[in-house]
């Protein structure tokens, strides 16, 4: 009986309300609407998604896919043999684990502001994407230990004998020694599952 007596009295004393004196409702008021941003709308009068139109419009007038189309990088892509038949492995497996796509639609909102970037460069990489495409993965594999060992190289090349160089060494690790090898190996990765 002691028990329930105390969980009673716990459960009303953590009610928020218990320690905080009442807020007048006009200053509250006022609080709650300057502190509230306002919100752009996310969806047109249609339902679209407003981000995507923009992003949609963006490549269009771009011209993107033309520029995809000149590039040739789609008959490199299938003389590599990739085709969208060999794509359908990756969908059955992001069809058979929910969470990938979970994960996928989550980082949707983090990712629509970096898209229009990545429009805009897309243009001047797609040739060199188009080379790579004609190389093969076992030319991302060694491109990648090529990465590493000239950031070894560099790190044991520059001293250390300043603030600037300790810095200039880290962003050389960053870079070539684990960004660079890390994209490397898993564009070589996915290449050569897409390949076989």
């Amino acid at each position: 009986m002691v028990n329930l007596r105390f969980c009673i009295t716990a459960l009303l004393a953590s009610r928020a309300t218990a320690f905080v004196a009442p807020i007048s409702q006009q200053r509250a008021s006022f609080v709650a609407r300057s502190a509230t941003p306002s919100k752009t709308p996310e969806f047109d009068s249609f339902g679209n998604n407003i981000a995507v139109k923009e992003l949609l419009t963006s490549i269009e007038n771009r011209s993107l896919l033309s520029d995809v189309a000149r590039s040739g990088l789609l008959s490199k892509a299938q003389e590599a043999g990739i085709s969208l038949s060999s794509l359908e492995p990756l969908l059955k497996l992001a069809g058979t684990n929910p969470d990938i796509l979970v994960l996928v639609e989550a980082s949707g909102p983090e990712l629509l502001p970096i898209l229009p970037k990545v429009i805009e460069l897309a243009p001047p990489v797609l040739p060199l994407l188009s080379s790579v495409v004609g190389l093969g993965p076992g030319f991302l594999q060694a491109g990648a230990f090529v990465s590493a060992a000239t950031a070894a190289l560099l790190l044991l090349l520059i001293p250390d004998s300043s603030t600037l160089l300790v810095a200039l060494q880290t962003f050389i690790i960053v870079i070539l020694g684990l960004a660079v090898p890390v994209a490397l190996t898993l564009a070589s990765s996915v290449f050569g599952s897409l390949t076989k």
